[in-house]
């Protein structure tokens, strides 16, 4: 920051002043924990002088309050991955079970904005499309904050979804299935070449209701990259230009991402938009009929309390996968 002509490109400038920022956070919380770590000692010994039941009761809130942070802490050193401090792209598709697979994406979608909203998350719209009858076809989001790809790369496969379908006269029990897609949101300068030739764009009208710009210009961009057959859509921007400019974010995302699967087999393995989204490939499984149990395949975690992770209280899955991940890549 203190070289010259650091702030001639006021872009590049201010990406480098956020990444400080979010390094100075973590450094910052450690740093805090350690502190308190040492308080925590003071407060024990003066404690085990005093012995009265006021002290104690102090020295349990604070050991318990501290025990959080380092639980944070512990999460963040579980997020060592090259892309894990980034923001992100989440794509929510309904698969196998009709109208019930579309209510059934945006019940996810909510799940995701309150945990997002839980963790001070910012999150933005980028395409959406409705269901015949009900919910949604397909819904891209976008997330800006510290750490976003690196906790939300959990949620990435097939969730499956068991209960009283709500759109069967007879109240039978229905099974219906959504694929999450989670991406890193990278940088405009991203070291990875898309010659034009191997893109097909399509403009067209965006979709969906509101506003009097809405349906009436071709400002919605459809670009598919050739060799991969990757597709991606924007929507959200008045601009054709920005929608042109968020579409070729979100495919070199998508790029990195395969060329990462190549090169690992555990990602590739997690990681697999061609997959059929229906039984048998699902990572979790929420079960309202007959008994109530949240359940994720890959790490055995597992709750009763499904209206809560519905409500977006996702952490234990989250913190569990990480804990998996990370085991995995130690050898354990």
């Amino acid at each position: 920051m203190a070289a010259p002509g650091f702030w001639d490109n006021s872009e590049s400038a201010q990406a480098t002043v956020q990444e400080l920022k979010a390094l100075t956070r973590v450094l910052d919380q450690f740093g805090g924990v350690v502190a308190a770590g040492h308080d925590l000692e003071a407060l024990a010994e003066l404690t085990e002088e005093d012995g009265s039941a006021e002290t104690e009761a102090e020295l349990g809130r604070e050991l318990a309050r501290v025990q959080g942070e380092l639980q944070s802490c512990e999460r963040k050193a579980m997020l060592a991955g090259p892309h894990d401090h980034r923001g992100a792209f989440v794509t929510i598709q309904a698969g196998a079970g009709g109208t019930d697979a579309c209510d059934w994406a945006q019940m996810l979608m909510r799940m995701y904005q309150m945990w997002l909203g839980d963790h001070s998350y910012q999150c933005e719209l980028i395409d959406a499309l409705p269901g015949d009858e009900a919910g949604l076809r397909s819904v891209t989001l976008e997330v800006h904050g510290d750490f976003a790809y690196g906790n939300l790369q959990s949620e990435r496969g097939v969730h499956r979804l068991v209960r009283i379908s709500p759109y069967d006269a007879n109240a039978r029990r229905h099974t219906s299935f959504a694929s999450v897609d989670v991406m890193p949101e990278l940088d405009d300068d991203i070291d990875i070449e898309i010659k034009e030739e191997d893109l097909e764009i399509e403009c067209i009208r965006s979709s969906g209701a509101g506003g009097q710009h809405v349906n009436k210009t071709s400002s919605c961009v459809r670009m598919k990259h050739v060799p991969t057959g990757i597709v991606v859509k924007c929507q959200n921007e008045r601009s054709q230009h920005k929608n042109r400019k968020m579409a070729l974010s979100m495919l070199k995302a998508k790029l990195v991402m395969l060329e990462e699967q190549k090169r690992q087999a555990e990602i590739n393995r997690l990681y697999d938009e061609k997959g059929e989204i229906a039984f048998g490939s699902q990572i979790r499984s929420y079960v309202l009929q007959p008994y109530q149990l949240v359940k994720d395949h890959r790490t055995e975690e597992e709750t009763a309390k499904v209206q809560d992770v519905l409500d977006g209280h996702i952490d234990n899955f989250i913190e569990a996968y990480l804990r998996k991940k990370m085991g995995a890549a130690m050898g354990a």
